[in-house]
């Protein structure tokens, strides 16, 4: 049925120079607070970061005949070129993107954008492509790689087209199992308008109260829910994305053999080709139970070997998640559970949707306790969902507190995850002992599959320098360690701007050349996105 429905709740306007809510900002718990100087020495707090009215912008590089081209597809209204507005659409949420926010002067758009509609996105980026125009797609603004960054590349200009007008369920399709979602709706009103019908997307990952339907597709997103309902990307089934050469609509059918799946090709293009526009899903009716469990493991190595048998032999979770014994103390010490996090061990949790979710939480108990694990009841887990999407408060408070914390992802087969978790934790650590600072390193497992896993990182380190410049080498490091090792340079992050230097060692040669000729044929100017992907963000042979 056609629903037509645009979305009511618009959530509150995220923090400039932070994550997420300003209401929901927080500060360091004691007992983080009474960790952080056992493991990391002594850190020196920052300088107050500046108020967003002390921050130092360029005016607008668009000339009267660029402003009036943008005013002639969407109004007036709805092209900003005040410093504010610009400011906040000026990068994403990465550790980097914030302690840029926290410089005096900052590079931002030249203008922000809000088409209602496909038909003007596309206009707007034919507009861009005659007048040399760059454009970065703007969604949730949860980029943690550089993807959103207002980067004019060769251009003399760049605009943030910002998706939020395009918000809204199009189309429910109740007996295929299938909805058609406007790529600015936010994943917590895609939610909402599906629940009306009884149904629900099942997608959540730390960015959800936040990011995008398009920006899921854009980056191949993953969510903490995988175990049960997949990556968003095995959600697609179809995907409307205007182009500066045209449109594409793809997806006809539940399954063809008709040549390349031209679908999977813009899944991850993370706005190098267009902007994403509309996305068909499938859903699945909410879930009418929802039991947790949680495990603990004498070691990590244990811990892995019980996912192993889970996603291999079918335990059937919806969530499953392993924490090493290092992020696993740090959990406990947050609850004020101190004892505990002195002691050593992993820990998981574990969560079943729907109605065989008992069933399915006995086969899969069967098998986590066959291979070490001991059940330690349902508080760590309901712990776990409480407060899932709050990580990134912490890290912010963390930064204010002048500590380092910083995030990044990868994945391997079972055969090669102990190699690559080795690997990229001794460069973390020998990263950030070449620069003098200590350094805290912890590691989870989220995502599972038959044939291997992901593996998260977080790393707390006391820099006392410059940490901008320190992260950067570090990250270098850890690239290379991450391909050395067999690893992937990203399993759901995306590539954007920090990964795609690695890009070419992961796809080869061949396939840059393949993506090159791509965006030489859907953007023959280069204006969309440059600098993201593809290794030297051009589509220049």
């Amino acid at each position: 049925m056609d629903v037509q429905s645009d979305s009511a709740v618009e959530p509150p306007e995220m923090r400039w120079n932070g994550w997420g809510d300003p209401a929901l900002a927080t500060e360091l718990p004691r007992a983080v607070r009474a960790l952080l100087p056992l493991l990391l020495g002594r850190v020196r707090r920052p300088e107050p970061a500046p108020s967003i009215d002390e921050i130092t912008t360029d005016d607008s590089r668009l000339g009267p005949d660029d402003l009036q081209a943008l005013h002639s597809v969407v109004g007036r209204d709805h092209v900003h070129t005040d410093a504010e507005t610009r400011l906040r659409r000026a990068g994403g949420r990465s550790t980097p993107d914030l302690l840029r926010r926290r410089q005096r002067r900052q590079r931002v758009p030249d203008a922000v954008v809000r088409p209602a509609d496909h038909d003007q996105v596309g206009e707007l980026l034919r507009i861009a492509g005659e007048r040399g125009i760059a454009v970065i797609p703007y969604g949730g603004g949860t980029s943690v790689v550089g993807g959103v960054d207002p980067d004019a590349g060769e251009h003399g200009a760049v605009i943030a087209v910002d998706l939020a007008r395009l918000s809204g369920l199009v189309r429910l399709d109740a007996v295929s199992g299938e909805a058609v979602l406007r790529a600015g709706t936010r994943a917590p009103e895609a939610e909402r308008l599906l629940a009306e019908h009884g149904f629900e997307l099942g997608h959540y990952p730390q960015s959800f109260r936040y990011a995008t339907i398009g920006g899921f597709a854009a980056s191949r997103s993953s969510g903490q829910n995988s175990a049960g309902h997949g990556r968003f990307d095995a959600m697609v089934t179809g995907i409307r994305m205007a182009t500066p050469t045209g449109d594409l609509d793809l997806g006809r059918a539940p399954g063809s053999a008709a040549g390349p799946d031209l679908t999977r090709l813009v899944l991850g293009s993370e706005g190098a080709f267009g902007v994403i526009t509309e996305v068909r899903v499938r859903v699945h009716p909410v879930p009418a139970e929802r039991i947790v469990e949680s495990w603990s493991f004498p070691d990590f190595a244990t811990g892995a070997d019980a996912l192993r048998a889970v996603a291999q032999r079918g335990g059937g979770p919806t969530v499953i998640r392993l924490s090493d014994e290092a992020e696993t103390g740090v959990s406990l010490a947050q609850v004020g559970r101190i004892g505990r996090a002195l002691a050593k061990g992993a820990s998981a949790v574990t969560v079943f949707e729907g109605e065989d979710a008992e069933h399915r939480r006995a086969r899969t108990a069967a098998l986590i306790a066959e291979a070490g694990g001991t059940s330690t009841g349902r508080t760590a887990a309901e712990e776990w969902a409480r407060t899932r999407f709050d990580g990134p408060y912490l890290r912010d408070a963390l930064l204010d507190a002048g500590v380092f914390c910083e995030t990044l992802e990868t994945a391997a087969t079972w055969s090669g995850l102990h190699g690559l978790r080795a690997a990229v934790t001794d460069a973390l650590r020998e990263g950030f002992q070449a620069a003098g600072a200590r350094s805290f390193i912890m590691c989870h497992v989220s995502h599972v599959y038959p044939t291997g896993a992901s593996l998260y990182f977080t790393v707390l380190a006391g820099v006392k320098g410059d940490q901008l410049r320190t992260w950067e080498a570090v990250k270098h490091s850890v690239g290379d360690a991450i391909m050395a090792a067999g690893g992937t340079i990203t399993h759901h992050h995306a590539v954007g701007r920090d990964h795609a230097p690695w890009l070419r060692d992961e796809i080869g040669e061949t396939g840059i050349r393949i993506l090159r000729a791509i965006k030489r044929e859907l953007d023959p100017h280069g204006v969309m996105n440059p600098g993201v992907l593809i290794p030297d963000g051009r589509g220049d042979a």
